[in-house]
């Protein structure tokens, strides 16, 4: 936090989270409406075609940044942090809480003047709002359905994320954590950060079952998930 200080002296601070799904042919099934009594079938591929979603948000200002990019990896990652940067305000710093896959914490990342890193500590995606967006996106648009190709995939994360940023007040509804935002002093924001991290040390090892699966492929053709 010292660094934050001395990097960003007297400029407003926003608080980013950021994380990365996988989107694919082998789709998630969700639950649906149905009949009482009733057993509903869902579609299921098993080709295997697929796209990331990298995804971040600042819940307090209800607002996002994203792109559709089909690998994970550290030229990747320095595309989406290029993003954040330009949806940050003129003027502010962006502390972006992430976990620490190895293209987040690459020595290689170039990372934007008015961005500061803040990793969380291994196996707590609970602390991360937008592992609960991910959920949100998957049950309202992403899930029970067969994607026709990898353009298909593209064209439904891409419509998936927009409609998200559309909703300003559902990104603050899903991201707001009062232990981020009960304080406008940052240092205070990030003690709090801390003190729920040791609260949650007890559950960590049964989190870590719910991570994310690891990144495949290897070309560098993205997608920007800006409106147009």
């Amino acid at each position: 936090m010292e660094e934050t200080a001395a990097e960003a002296p007297g400029k407003p601070i926003e608080i980013w989270f950021q994380d990365e799904a996988r989107v694919g042919q082998k789709n998630k099934i969700t639950r649906r409406w149905a009949k009482r009594g009733t057993r509903p079938s869902a579609p299921r591929d098993q080709r295997t075609a697929s796209a990331y979603i990298f995804g971040a948000i600042c819940p307090a200002e209800g607002k996002g940044a994203g792109l559709v990019l089909p690998s994970c990896d550290s030229e990747a990652m320095a595309l989406h942090l290029a993003e954040i940067s330009i949806a940050v305000a003129p003027g502010a710093h962006a502390i972006l809480l992430l976990d620490q896959a190895g293209w987040h914490v690459s020595k290689k990342l170039p990372i934007p003047d008015n961005i500061t890193l803040l990793p969380f500590p291994p196996k707590s995606p609970e602390l991360n709002p937008v592992e609960n967006i991910w959920q949100f996106m998957r049950d309202n648009w992403l899930s029970n359905r067969i994607f026709k190709s990898h353009e298909d995939i593209l064209d439904h994360c891409c419509f998936a994320w927009n409609k998200l940023i559309d909703m300003p007040w559902k990104i603050m509804s899903i991201g707001i954590r009062d232990w981020a935002y009960r304080s406008d002093c940052v240092t205070n924001a990030i003690d709090d950060l801390i003190f729920e991290i040791l609260n949650t040390m007890s559950h960590l090892v049964i989190a870590g079952l719910r991570g994310n699966a690891g990144a495949g492929g290897t070309m560098l053709v993205w997608r920007s998930c800006a409106l147009e």
